[in-house]
């Protein structure tokens, strides 16, 4: 993924970026995910009217969560992010190699401009199973902290799963009703993937190479290049990011698109709102693409298929 002095090949094979993007996500996210759900929580808990809070801190969340949900509380809504951040990432990390591939010069350069259009343009491809992932997510993640609060209250609340979920959705509002918070979705990830793919590709450009010929750096500089761009990206997005997961979650309070959900959390709760759970966002998503992009240059597609691994732009 970084630009190469060598004339570029021809062909750009498709297969073995998508199984590396694949096995990178579900590693990466299933290495971070507890810290996901605290974020979550975090951002999309309300403020009551003398500034009582349900959790405190980050740690304060998962010793909360644990103790009336369990340890594997913190796995709650996993399963469907497991299973769709294998396309999700695939598209992800895979479009921004194809976009860089045919973007850059027969000499093998891309100017930052161009990188910047490869990232946009892979952010915005993987919206199609982003947002019905988040939003499924999101919702399960939230219905543990709310049958907590109906549970102490003495109420009886029925269990809701991932699948009980996915139908109720689609029998309310139909297959969109998956896309609700779309664009916010949209808004966010695309320009994420316009910071983390160029910053990325120039951290990583800067390190020590493999000695395979792939032309490609040591698997440590490649978890640090992914971890250094994916924390700058993170923090930089992470009002995008509470915009859009408040408009997902299954909440009490209703906003009529992106505008109102601005307008609404800046009137009641000030501008540090959109910060909140920014601190818990950047230790998810560091560390998330930076396991992931180590594990995306291990190469273990183009090892499986038997194909000679090149350098790429």
């Amino acid at each position: 993924m970084g630009q190469s002095d060598q004339k570029k090949s021809t062909q750009f094979n498709i297969l073995p970026k998508v199984i590396n993007g694949g096995i990178a996500g579900i590693i990466g996210v299933s290495c971070v995910y507890p810290l996901d759900l605290v974020k979550t929580r975090l951002q999309n808990q309300a403020i009551g009217p003398n500034g009582e809070r349900m959790y405190s801190s980050i740690a304060d969340c998962f010793r909360k969560t644990i103790a009336s949900e369990g340890f594997f509380g913190m796995y709650r809504g996993s399963t469907v992010n497991i299973l769709l951040v294998t396309p999700e990432k695939a598209i992800k990390l895979t479009a921004n190699d194809y976009f860089r591939f045919h973007l850059a010069t027969n000499e093998g350069g891309l100017s930052l401009p161009r990188a910047a259009l490869a990232g946009g343009l892979a952010g915005l491809f993987q919206i199609v199973v982003t947002t019905p992932m988040e939003l499924l997510k999101i919702q399960m993640q939230d219905s543990g902290r709310v049958a907590a609060d109906a549970r102490a209250a003495g109420k009886e609340v029925e269990k809701i799963t991932t699948l009980s979920l996915t139908k109720q959705l689609v029998r309310e509002r139909g297959i969109f009703g998956l896309y609700k918070g779309v664009g916010a979705t949209g808004v966010r990830d695309v320009t994420f993937s316009v910071i983390y793919f160029p910053l990325m590709a120039i951290i990583n450009n800067q390190g020590p190479r493999k000695a395979d010929g792939s032309g490609e750096a040591v698997f440590y500089w490649s978890l640090l290049a992914g971890l250094t761009a994916g924390t700058t990206s993170a923090f930089s997005v992470t009002p995008l990011d509470v915009i859009k997961t408040r408009l997902q979650a299954s909440g009490d309070k209703k906003y009529d698109g992106i505008v109102d959900c601005v307008r609404k959390t800046l009137n009641n709760e000030g501008v540090r709102a959109f910060f909140k759970g920014g601190l818990c966002r950047i230790m998810v998503v560091g560390p998330l693409f930076g396991i992931a992009q180590m594990f995306y240059f291990l190469g273990v597609g183009e090892t499986i298929l038997g194909i000679e691994r090149k350098k790429s732009v």
